[in-house]
């Protein structure tokens, strides 16, 4: 495996080379030890980005990515050594249940800073799922023990915090909206403006100053393809 020649190929910045060198680093690190490794909590953008390198490395088996449950947003992505054919994420991670009494008082980013608060790095953090009155927290093995004895709070929330398996997680009901639309071609300008109901000059507008993603990437070109 050329490493340099897979970066300069895959990465698409800097900070984008960084993170794919580590990717790889785990990889080697499965293969030459034959131990189950793992990245920290990765972004869909980052999940797209190593998926990339994969297929670019001609890496089409060995590894599985995991949130704790099937709809999840972050997750860690798991490099398997040849003897180990599954993993359970309970192995890597743990759901923390929170409650607390102000019902609708705490969102998504009250937990986020509180998180913050307490030095915790965003790689050992997966999904927050915050509903009325409680919250669930999936997080790295390694942090678990902590946050337990030291999340006392989110915001001004006093919190009661308790280990709970996986299986138990209490998901929200996912809230979607359907667009039904005709667009003179499947590009990504007609398709955002058909979506946001908004004009195609102003769907170019956001596409060239980088706030459209495609497959979670920032896309730049108006008529990048779309299927």
């Amino acid at each position: 495996m050329d490493k340099k020649f897979l970066l300069d190929r895959a990465a698409r910045s800097g900070e984008e080379r960084i993170f794919l060198a580590h990717v790889l680093d785990r990889y080697e690190q499965c293969r030459n030890r034959s131990i189950p490794v793992h990245t920290g909590f990765l972004s869909p953008a980052e999940q797209q980005s190593a998926r990339d390198l994969l297929h670019a490395a001609a890496i089409h088996d060995g590894y599985v990515f995991l949130g704790g449950y099937e709809r999840a947003e972050r997750r860690m992505l798991c490099f398997l050594p040849q003897w180990q054919e599954s993993v359970d994420a309970e192995e890597h991670m743990t759901l923390l249940h929170c409650t607390f009494c102000e019902e609708g008082a705490l969102t998504h980013r009250d937990f986020l800073g509180s998180l913050m608060g307490l030095q915790i790095t965003r790689g050992k953090l997966g999904d927050i799922l915050v509903t009325p009155g409680s919250a669930e927290l999936i997080v790295s093995n390694d942090i678990a023990e902590y946050l337990l004895q030291n999340l006392t709070a989110a915001g001004r929330v006093k919190l009661s915090v308790t280990r709970a398996a996986l299986s138990e997680l209490n998901v929200p009901e996912l809230k979607v909206k359907t667009v039904r639309d005709t667009v003179a071609a499947l590009r990504l300008d007609a398709v955002t403006a058909a979506g946001f109901s908004m004009s195609r000059a102003k769907a170019q507008e956001l596409i060239a100053s980088g706030r459209v993603q495609l497959n979670y990437r920032a896309t730049l070109n108006s008529d990048a393809p779309v299927a």
